[in-house]
């Protein structure tokens, strides 16, 4: 028999969680000491699912907060131009990124539930801070003289609730005899009711409707990438931009590569990849992109082989080195 499922009423901090992170950035049970646990409540996979969101969704706020706190980093809202009502995103960058005239580097996450700071939510809970964020890459930067941008290319909509939409009864709008519009209303109660009950077993606490607006000229990672080219990245002073891109971000980097090739190439020096799921038939790159990114990018891929082990590619684009580790 399937159990009531408890409210989906989860704390908003850490502490209402009784987690915190210790000394060494690992996940813990204030009172136990012990790691994060998912399987919080027996046979409710969904409703333990909606504890884990709930708090991944606390740690991006943390993360955020470290960015400016840890890291020194400043929040910088987009569009730049937005409107006091419009939907928003932002990135963070170092006081010195469009003035440095050295370097620059830019970080670039993955797809998913990831947002600007981490690299993988998963590894943040399970593991620790250093291996799930970026924050270790941010801080080596800083201190070997980089400027810093981190891109945010998941923040792409706002949710709201959906309005309610009255729907006129029949009883209302229709010239019908009354005892025909009775008898339709009735049969429509009937329904509602049976979906209702079947609803309520399937989605035992149906949750709100929500709907998207979506943020002007960031409504894709791709389109987040090319915008904060345009509108950072090209103007800063450094004279080389790196960029350390991860997954789905690395995707992104080919499309920023497509649209702007000619300033991409005058002003980017090397790029670093993990994992990168960019394909260069796929995306329709042309030789001389493939040709660039063979000389200036690589790839570091989850292997069994040891670091910096070359892989076999199938691609013709850069060249495929091995994370040492299998999974990132």
């Amino acid at each position: 028999m399937k159990k009531d499922e408890p409210p989906l009423d989860f704390p908003d901090t850490l502490e209402g969680f009784e987690y915190a992170f210790n000394e060494k950035g690992q996940l813990r049970h204030i009172k136990t000491g012990e790691p994060f646990v998912f399987n919080y409540r027996e046979d409710l996979h969904r409703w333990n699912q909606k504890r884990y969101e709930a708090l991944g969704e606390i740690i991006t706020k943390y993360v955020y907060d470290l960015l400016e706190k840890d890291c020194n980093l400043k929040k910088i809202f987009i569009p730049v131009d937005a409107t006091e009502s419009e939907p928003k995103s932002f990135i963070f960058m170092s006081e010195d990124a469009l003035t440095n005239p050295q370097k620059l580097m830019v970080l670039i996450h993955g797809s998913g539930v990831v947002r600007a700071g981490q690299w993988a939510r998963k590894l943040i809970i399970n593991e620790d801070l250093d291996s799930g964020t970026q924050i270790p890459f941010i801080k080596r930067a800083m201190d070997e003289g980089y400027g810093v941008i981190v891109l945010n290319p998941n923040e792409n909509c706002i949710e709201v609730e959906k309005p309610k939409t009255h729907v006129q009864s029949s009883s209302d709008s229709s010239d019908e005899p009354v005892e025909k519009r009775e008898r339709k209303d009735k049969v429509s109660k009937e329904t509602k009711k049976r979906r209702d009950f079947y609803e309520k077993y399937r989605n035992p606490q149906r949750e709100k409707e929500m709907m998207q607006l979506y943020i002007r000229e960031n409504g894709s990672p791709e389109e987040h990438t090319v915008y904060v080219w345009d509108h950072f990245i090209a103007k800063s002073a450094a004279e080389n931009v790196f960029f350390v891109a991860h997954s789905y971000g690395g995707l992104a980097f080919v499309e920023l590569m497509i649209q702007r090739e000619a300033d991409v190439k005058s002003k980017v020096t090397a790029v670093a990849l993990t994992d990168s799921v960019h394909n260069v038939w796929h995306q329709e790159a042309g030789k001389t992109i493939r040709e660039w990114m063979r000389e200036n990018c690589c790839n570091w891929v989850s292997s069994s082989e040891p670091l910096d082990t070359s892989v076999e590619s199938m691609l013709p684009d850069c060249p495929r080195v091995s994370a040492g580790k299998d999974s990132p």
